[in-house]
C-alpha cells in the first residue's frame, strides 16, 4: 500500500481493534497514537431483559431496528430467557423497518424482511424512507446501540407514534487523564487527524472539553488544522451534531476505508496546495 499518509500523525480513538486500525495506518506510513475516547461497552442485561419482555407484551405496530449487533443481542437474550419464538413473532407481527446491511443480514437469518430500509446507511437515511407512512397513533419499538436516538424519536412523536426505546449496551467515558491527553494533543496541533469509530467517543470528548471551557477552542481546531475521521456515515451525523462540520468518512463502513479516504483528502489538499503556488507564480518574461 502506497505511503498515502507519510507524516502524519492519527489518533485512534475506538477502544475495539485498535491494534488493527493503527497497523493500516503505519502500513499507509502514518503514525498512530492509541488515544482512546470511550471506555468498556457493557452489555446492559436488566434493559435487554426489559425491552424483550415489553417488545412481546406490547407487539408493536413498528420495529425499528438500528444496528446488527443491537440486534443479535436482543436475540440471544430473548433465548437465554426462553423468549425467543414470542420475542421473534412480536417483530414479525409488526411491521419492520432496518437500517444497515449487518441489520438487515440478522433479519435475514431469522426468515425476516424488512418493509422499510434506509437509503444511506444513515439514520437520516431510515427516516427519509420512513417519510411516507403514517404513525399516527402507533406504536414503535425501537432498537438502538449504547447511544440515544433523541432527533429520531422527536421525529417519530411529531408523527403520532409512541416510542420505547431499548439500548443493549452502555456506552462508558474513560478516565479522565486518557480524554485530557487527546484534548492537549488536539488544541496544541500535535495530531493531524482523529479516527471515531462511534457517536459516544465524540461526545464524552466534547464533554471534557466543555467542562474546561475549552470546548469552542477544541471545535475550531476540527474545523481547521485537525481533521475529523469517521468509520461511516451514522458516526459522521453524531460528529455533525456535535457542532463540528468537517468531517472524513467513506461511503461504505470499513475501517480501512476510512483511512484511504483520509489519504484522498490529503491527495487532494496537496493537490490544491500546488495549484495555488503555481497561480501566485509570475509569468516568466521572453
Amino acid at each position: 500500500m502506497a505511503k498515502r499518509l507519510e507524516g502524519k500523525r492519527v489518533a485512534i480513538t475506538g477502544p475495539r481493534k485498535a491494534e488493527e486500525l493503527s497497523k493500516i495506518v503505519q502500513n499507509m506510513g502514518g503514525t498512530a497514537l492509541i488515544r482512546p475516547a470511550q471506555g468498556t461497552v457493557f452489555l446492559d442485561e436488566p434493559e435487554l431483559g426489559g425491552g424483550i419482555s415489553e417488545w412481546i407484551r406490547l407487539k408493536p405496530d413498528w420495529s425499528l431496528l438500528t444496528t446488527g449487533m443491537g440486534l443479535e443481542a436482543l436475540m440471544n437474550t430473548a433465548q437465554e430467557m426462553e423468549l425467543a419464538e414470542a420475542f421473534m413473532a412480536a417483530i414479525a407481527h409488526s411491521k419492520i423497518a432496518a437500517r444497515g446491511y449487518k441489520t438487515a443480514n440478522a433479519l435475514k437469518k431469522r426468515g425476516l424482511t424488512p418493509l422499510v430500509r434506509d437509503d444511506d446507511g444513515s439514520t437520516e437515511g431510515l427516516t427519509r424512507q420512513l417519510e411516507e407512512y403514517d404513525f399516527a397513533d402507533s406504536s414503535v419499538m425501537l432498537q438502538l446501540h449504547g447511544d440515544p436516538a433523541p432527533k429520531l424519536v422527536e421525529w417519530l412523536e411529531s408523527r403520532g407514534a409512541s416510542v420505547r426505546t431499548v439500548l443493549p449496551y452502555r456506552h462508558i467515558a474513560p478516565p479522565e487523564e486518557q480524554l485530557q491527553q487527546l484534548l492537549d494533543d488536539i488544541l496544541a496541533h500535535r495530531v493531524d487527524a482523529v479516527t471515531f469509530t462511534s457517536g459516544p467517543q465524540v461526545r464524552f470528548l466534547i464533554q471534557h472539553a466543555a467542562a474546561a471551557g475549552l470546548e469552542d477552542a477544541l471545535r475550531a481546531s476540527f474545523e481547521n488544522e485537525v481533521v475529523a475521521v469517521a468509520v461511516g456515515k451514522v458516526t459522521a451525523q453524531s460528529i455533525r451534531e456535535e457542532g463540528i462540520s468537517r468531517v472524513i468518512a467513506p461511503k461504505e463502513e470499513r475501517m480501512g476505508s476510512m483511512m484511504v479516504e483520509l489519504a484522498k483528502y490529503y491527495a487532494a489538499s496537496r493537490t490544491e496546495q500546488t495549484d495555488s503556488r503555481e497561480e501566485e507564480q509570475p509569468e516568466e518574461r521572453v
